[in-house]
């Protein structure tokens, strides 16, 4: 699977090291340009291949909304902005989704993936049927290690990292367990605790209290009971 390239085109620092720092948190998206402004960033599109760009609205030089219409054959493009009341004329321009400030990392997330799964050159994360094996990219330490997802047994939650466990291996990335959540939504997982996720295809028995996977116990929460037996008793 390859990445999504995406540039952020934003004049306010902080607003960009937020934006970047969620891109990096994304396996599927690779950061390639920060822009202050828009003429910088249409330099850049002459030089680079981008799929989806970041763009704030009150832009320097050249706003958002203007930038948008001298663009031939757009990348797609998230809005982001302090201020809701450019909403419609975004959508009417096609923008796969609008983001107000601060952002929040859950609605990142919704975001992106909307974006992913409407791009004709890559194929979605998690929602699609595809004949290649599935998987993702995670940061460990300074490498990126492949994990298929048909191989994961559970995912535990170690506070600011996630431990994604399988038969061969396991891996600690920083992550937090709801923004795994969002990027395997409609797939195979189902949160079972406020610390785990599971894999339904792996579990091997239950009961009211916990689940087994492989040798392992998992938990089952109380707030989550009712929600898994739904899952199992279909």
């Amino acid at each position: 699977m390859q990445n999504m390239t995406c540039l952020i085109v934003e004049d306010e620092p902080l607003a960009a090291e937020v934006l970047e720092d969620y891109i990096n948190q994304i396996p599927f998206l690779h950061l390639v340009k920060k822009c202050e402004d828009a003429i910088f960033a249409l330099e850049i599109l002459q030089k680079e291949k981008i799929d989806l760009i970041f763009l704030d609205i009150h832009l320097p030089k050249l706003k958002g909304l203007d930038f948008i219409k001298t663009l031939e054959n757009s990348p797609k493009i998230i809005i982001t902005s302090a201020y809701q009341d450019y909403a419609l004329q975004g959508y009417e321009l096609n923008v796969i989704d609008y983001l107000i400030k601060p952002i929040e990392f859950d609605r990142f997330v919704t975001a992106v993936n909307k974006a992913h799964q409407k791009n004709d050159h890559f194929q979605s994360v998690i929602n699609r049927e595809i004949a290649d094996r599935q998987f993702l990219f995670f940061n460990v330490g300074k490498k990126k290690i492949k994990i298929f997802l048909d191989e994961i047994l559970y995912i535990e939650s170690l506070k600011e990292y996630i431990k994604i466990v399988s038969k061969e291996k396991s891996i600690l990335t920083k992550f937090q367990l709801g923004q795994i959540e969002e990027l395997l939504r409609n797939s195979n997982f189902l949160r079972v605790h406020r610390s785990f996720i599971i894999a339904k295809n792996k579990v091997d028995a239950y009961t009211a209290s916990d689940i087994e996977i492989n040798g392992f116990l998992i938990p089952v929460g109380r707030s989550y009971k009712e929600h898994v037996y739904a899952e199992f008793e279909k």
